[in-house]
């Protein structure tokens, strides 16, 4: 993948730029500027704490934002503006082009439905298959992600969470997506089953050539799995690289801060790293950036004017939006 390409090229399946969303009761953007893109067949992972905006944003590719909510920017799917969709047309993106894998599959599923017609309902319904058709898909799917056509006539207690969730990306993948959304897909299982999800997606992405926004608060699992991050906070894009380069030279200090937080077996035992201080509140304006009041690089020019992106000067596929990530070129991360 070539992370240095022009945002909008047809090389991207998702081209987010310039987004927007402000919510009723709130000073300041929950999302503020985000520029975001995914190549076809390319695993972007996006990555912060929660509530720094991340769910918002993948679930903007879907058009699923919060009622009321102001919207400003553009989000284009393989060059088709979803905010300029009107609801018929935004409804065959959705079961076409775009689909989702939310958190909890138990969440995504009607218990008292059986399992083939959760997975056939949406193409048939929409009229993008036969019910023949849809049927025989949906055996293709399972099987692609290691299961066998007796699981359409069970219902959805009568599996496993990590069964279910193959169910729910095997249902994702019913419309032959070109960009598949990933929102914390693996928390809500135990880790065998987190593990055969992973590398069943990553099977799935090079075999249908989908792209894969992955929505994670996992570090290592972000760097294992993606070929680009981007790391939020606040509803800011605080840095954007390749994702052997950001996880182990971050030119952020709050990607720093996060990389310095996270467990590792290797190593001398002690008290784990924390960020001091919290998130800024939504409900008061933010001129200047957004991690200031946490950072320890911080000076009175943070305070009063928001940074901008701007390339390493040896990495130009790698941006922070930091007054003072000069300060961080050169340095390095035990991975």
């Amino acid at each position: 993948m070539n992370p240095t390409r022009p945002a909008g090229t047809p090389a991207d399946t998702l081209d987010i730029q310039g987004l927007r969303v402000t919510l009723p009761g709130t000073a300041r953007p929950v999302l503020d500027g985000v520029d975001l893109t995914v190549a076809a067949g390319e695993t972007v992972a996006l990555v912060g704490e929660s509530g720094s905006g991340k769910s918002i944003t993948s679930r903007s590719a879907l058009g699923l934002l919060p009622p009321g909510a102001v919207v400003e920017g553009t989000i284009r799917v393989e060059g088709e503006d979803l905010l300029a969709m009107d609801t018929g047309r935004l409804r065959g993106v959705r079961a076409g082009k775009v689909a989702m894998v939310f958190q909890d599959p138990r969440a995504a599923v009607n218990p008292l439905r059986r399992i083939g017609d959760f997975l056939t309902e949406s193409v048939t319904l929409t009229g993008t298959m036969s019910r023949t058709e849809a049927t025989a898909r949906a055996v293709e799917l399972l099987r692609a992600v290691g299961l066998d056509e007796a699981v359409l006539r069970k219902y959805p207690g009568q599996v496993s969470g990590g069964m279910l969730q193959r169910i729910v990306i095997a249902a994702a993948l019913m419309g032959d997506p070109a960009l598949l959304l990933a929102d914390e897909p693996t928390t809500a299982l135990d880790v065998s089953s987190q593990a055969e999800v992973i590398a069943l997606l990553a099977t799935l992405r090079e075999g249908f050539g989908t792209g894969l926004l992955f929505v994670t608060h996992d570090l290592d699992l972000a760097a294992a799995i993606s070929d680009r991050v981007y790391v939020m906070y606040a509803g800011r894009i605080a840095e954007t690289g390749r994702a052997e380069v950001l996880f182990t030279r971050p030119r952020h200090p709050y990607t720093a801060a996060l990389l310095a937080s996270t467990p590792r077996m290797e190593g001398p035992r002690g008290r784990l790293a924390a960020i001091d201080g919290q998130p800024p509140d939504l409900r008061e304006p933010l001129p200047g950036c957004a991690f200031a009041a946490r950072c320890p690089l911080a000076t009175e020019v943070c305070d009063l004017r928001a940074p901008v992106p701007s390339a390493s000067p040896d990495r130009p596929d790698h941006s922070a939006a930091c007054h003072h990530s000069d300060l961080l070129e050169g340095s390095a991360v035990d991975a």
